[in-house]
């Protein structure tokens, strides 16, 4: 998921940021391990300290409005999701059904976040959309079977008199349209559906660590930048409504995000210790996308209802700033109803295709990789003990099956976990997991709101065009920010670097323009490798991963000791309130103790590393384990050196 710009380094609230290769700025202290609170001057509070661990449960009227902060805390980055899709699903001028994807997304990032908080990795950790799983939905759509036929709005169909014989003309609203948008969007959802079938392989399977020892900075960079530099036609052409007006909410968000992230808002607070007190709350730090939304969104409405006098916005809507308009799809909230359930299969029955499942796994592995280190810095964050090797499996077991959920009520998109949530725990102090799920049933009580999602679909297009600025700025940056491990003086590393990155983004520019230029003579495989080769963060990052992997180099050139010695620190320096039964299952753990088979199974609570050790070929096995044979952060690889190396990153900390 996007990254949120409000956590940055130096923030005198917590110094936390959320970024590759750091979890949390922390203060070293011999025989006793906490999370401090660093004031302007660097003192330390004594008050610095988690409020509600992972398995406290505050109480009810606090897990309200908690929750309520980090359903909002989601909110910009989730949001934005189904604008993004509906032009390349055809969806065109209806902007009920993009209320209803809106709506749709929420519901299922509920479930999602229940699944995950109950069964999965059992941490407080926040599942929505993802903007990994975009870039190869653009290519698959971008196929010639689904180029969007020309789609007129009732005024144009009354005044339109000649029709184009190669391309049927269509309706807004109308039965054929209808058939149009769900016939792309069943396309997404099969793929997404049989491709996250290799995630909750994967993780239940528990050989993730296996994929993670040939992962490192230089095939990671290319593949997160490349997603954030692939979607700035979005951005740009959603922006380009009206400039002045994207470029006001950047200003705004740039504002909250890094110049006012110090100021906080006296209110009311509530702490076990204190009880209700006067404290200072970091609004700008927590919400500064929703915030500018808000902001410029009023501008607007009063731009809208002056322009008669001052003629700023057109009511035309072939003028040029007619998009920043507030009252252009007014009729939205009196067509929503007031309930809308989603409900599996709602666009009708999913179909499967090779090259869009091909497709969609480049998005699943980023995805599947990237949710390792956010389970560890929820777990540094929320009071729990780094998580063992049978939580990382579940965790992302259960993310596979919340993409499977995704599909099968038809989001166009999968669910992943978000580190702007993880970010507010260490700002709030509260890591209660109860908290999470209260946060989850509001966004299943809020997605079956109708005119709640049609609210939303009334935020101007340029608004929403400056978000797309912010969050792909920062997603590129989060990539980029991987080189901090890398030796940036090796030919060898700038050559992979710069070619990763350049190849990344020519060859998918010409398949888009040229999609009919793989000719294999099976329309099977044509269609494979255009998708592929179509998706710039699968190009880039096979590229990095390849030459990476083949052209030599010593591990301090690529970074990997650099990233050993961050790895090691993550994993002492933690408040940890609690044992690692916080990750075992609510029911069930007595009947799972008396069966000693289960121990051998990678998700179950009693599974060890030494059921997995392997003594005759030391060099091939990859979950060896360590002091205590269960800690995930022990679990350590034998290069071909010989060498031991940890198979988390520490660079798996940000969320796209």
């Amino acid at each position: 998921m996007a990254e949120n710009p409000a956590f940055e380094k130096g923030d005198s609230v917590q110094d936390i940021q959320i970024i590759p290769g750091e979890l949390v700025d922390r203060n070293h202290t011999s025989g006793e391990v906490t999370i401090t609170e660093s004031t302007e001057n660097g003192s330390d509070k004594d008050d610095d300290r988690l409020q509600y661990s992972i398995e406290d449960v505050p109480p009810w009227y606090m897990c309200i409005f908690l929750g309520l902060q980090h359903y909002l805390t989601m909110f910009g980055a989730t949001v934005v999701i189904p604008f993004i899709l509906s032009p390349a699903l055809c969806v065109a001028g209806d902007k009920i059904v993009t209320s209803q994807l809106i709506g749709t997304i929420f519901f299922v990032s509920g479930v999602a976040t229940l699944l995950q908080t109950l069964f999965g990795c059992r941490l407080p950790i926040v599942q929505g959309g993802t903007f990994s799983f975009l870039v190869p939905t653009f290519a698959i759509l971008n196929l010639p079977r689904w180029q969007c036929p020309t789609i007129l709005t009732q005024v144009q169909a009354a005044n339109y008199t000649q029709f184009n014989q190669t391309i049927p003309n269509i309706v807004v609203g109308s039965a054929e349209h209808t058939e149009v948008w769900q016939s792309r969007i069943r396309e997404i959802q099969g793929a997404i559906m049989v491709a996250s079938l290799f995630q909750l392989i994967i993780g239940f399977s528990g050989v993730m660590g296996i994929l993670l020892r040939f992962i490192g900075p230089l095939a990671i960079a290319p593949t997160i930048a490349l997603v954030g530099l692939s979607l700035f036609k979005p951005a740009s052409d959603f922006s380009s409504t009206h400039w002045w007006i994207a470029i006001l909410t950047i200003i705004l968000i740039a504002v909250f995000s890094q110049y006012m992230r110090r100021i906080k808002i006296p209110c009311c607070g509530y702490s076990k210790k204190d009880g209700c007190h006067r404290v200072g709350y970091p609004i700008f730090t927590l919400f500064p996308v929703i915030l500018s939304i808000v902001i410029v969104w009023g501008i607007c409405a009063i731009i809208t209802f002056t322009s008669d006098v001052t003629g700023w916005f057109p009511e035309d809507k072939d003028s040029w700033g007619f998009g920043a308009r507030t009252d252009s799809r007014g009729s939205v909230l009196t067509d929503a109803p007031w309930f809308r359930f989603p409900y599996p299969g709602q666009w009708g029955l999913p179909t499967v295709s090779v090259s869009a499942v091909f497709g969609m796994l480049a998005g699943v592995l980023a995805s599947m990789v990237e949710s390792v280190g956010d389970y560890y810095a929820c777990a540094r964050l929320s009071g729990a003990p780094p998580p063992p090797v049978h939580a990382i499996n579940r965790g992302i077991g259960v993310e596979g099956l919340g993409c499977i959920i995704a599909g099968i009520w038809g989001t166009g998109n999968g669910t992943t976990s978000y580190s702007e949530n993880i970010g507010a725990i260490g700002i709030t102090k509260v890591g209660s997991r109860r908290v999470i799920q209260f946060g989850a049933i509001f966004m299943l009580l809020l997605g079956v709101l109708g005119k709640f999602g049609a609210l939303f679909v009334t935020i101007p297009d340029p608004v929403v065009g400056g978000v797309f600025m912010v969050m792909f700025g920062i997603i590129t940056a989060v990539g980029i920010s991987n080189l901090q491990f890398v030796d940036l003086n090796s030919p060898r590393n700038l050559f992979i670097l710069g070619f990763s990155f350049f190849f990344g983004l020519s060859l998918p520019q010409w398949l888009t323009a040229n999609p009919n230029a793989i000719q294999t003579g099976s329309e099977t495989m044509d269609q494979i490798l255009t998708v592929l080769f179509s998706t710039s963060m699968f190009v880039g990052g096979a590229v990095g991963f390849v030459l990476d992997n083949t052209i030599p180099g010593t591990d301090k050139e690529r970074g990997i000791l650099q990233w050993r010695k961050q790895v090691h620190g993550d994993t002492s320096d933690a408040q940890v309130t609690t044992g690692l039964e916080c990750y075992d299952l609510p029911f069930g753990m007595s009947a799972i103790g008396k069966t000693s088979c289960l121990k051998y199974v990678p998700f179950c609570p009693t599974f060890s590393n030494k059921s997995w050790s392997c003594k005759c070929c030391p060099k091939a096995c990859t979950c060896c384990h360590g002091d205590d044979g269960n800690r995930a952060d022990d679990m350590v690889m034998v290069t071909s050196s010989g060498d031991q190396a940890v198979t988390n990153n520490g660079f798996y900390n940000t969320k796209i």
